[in-house]
C-alpha cells in the first residue's frame, strides 16, 4: 500500500525497507505474520523526513490518524531514513512516542515495534547475531493494530515462543549472513 513516491530518496528508502522485510523478516520468518500483510498489500509505507522532534511526532499521529480512516491498512511502517541514526537518541525518541500515543489515547489500540541499524538488546553484546531481529535499513517506528495482533495470536501455536526462536535462528544463521542480508537490502 505504497503511496507513489515523490522523490528518488523516497523511492530508494522505501525499496529498500521492503526488500529488507521480505528477504530478512519474511524469509526467515522472524514474524510469522508479516507475510500475509506484504502479500496482500496492507503495509502502509511512510517516509519521515522531518528531522524535528516535535514533526516527528505530529507525522506519527497523524500516521495514526490514518491508520483509524483506513481499514484497508493494516499496518505502518514509518521510516526516518535522514535522522535518529545514534540509537540511544532514536531510544529516546521511542520513549516520548509512547508517551504521546498513550496522551492522545491510543494504548490499546496501537502498538509501536522499534527497528534500528544499530538495534541492541538490553544486555546484549553488540556483535550478538539476534540484535539482528530488530535491525533494519533505516530507524523505522511500526505501527500495528492491537485488535488484528491479539486475533492473529489466538491461533498462533505458542507465540511467546518467537522470540527465543528468532534469536536461535539468527544466531544458528550467525553474524556474517546477518551482516550480509541487512546489507543487501542497500
Amino acid at each position: 500500500m505504497t503511496t507513489l513516491p515523490t522523490s528518488n530518496t523516497e523511492f530508494k528508502a522505501i525499496s529498500q525497507t521492503q526488500k529488507w522485510l521480505n528477504t530478512v523478516i519474511i524469509e526467515h520468518s522472524i514474524c510469522p505474520f508479516a507475510k500475509r500483510e506484504f502479500v496482500n498489500n496492507t503495509i502502509y509505507y511512510e517516509l519521515i523526513e522531518q528531522s524535528g522532534i516535535e514533526q516527528q511526532l505530529e507525522q506519527l499521529i497523524i500516521n495514526c490518524e490514518k491508520l483509524d480512516n483506513d481499514a484497508a491498512i493494516e499496518t505502518s511502517l514509518l521510516i526516518f531514513p535522514d535522522s535518529l541514526s545514534d540509537f540511544d537518541d532514536y531510544l529516546d525518541f521511542l520513549e516520548i512516542a509512547d508517551a504521546l500515543m498513550h496522551k492522545q489515547g491510543y494504548e490499546g489500540i496501537y502498538q509501536l515495534a522499534s527497528f534500528h541499524p544499530q538495534y541492541l538488546f538490553a544486555d546484549s553484546d553488540e556483535n550478538d547475531a539476534s540484535n539482528y531481529t530488530n535491525r533494519s535499513p533505516y530507524p523505522m517506528l511500526h505501527l500495528l493494530r492491537e485488535a488484528s495482533l491479539e486475533k492473529v495470536l489466538e491461533s498462533y501455536p505458542n507465540p511467546e515462543n518467537i522470540p527465543e526462536r528468532n534469536i536461535e535462528l539468527t544466531r544458528n544463521l550467525g553474524l556474517n549472513t546477518m551482516q550480509k542480508l541487512l546489507s543487501d537490502c542497500f
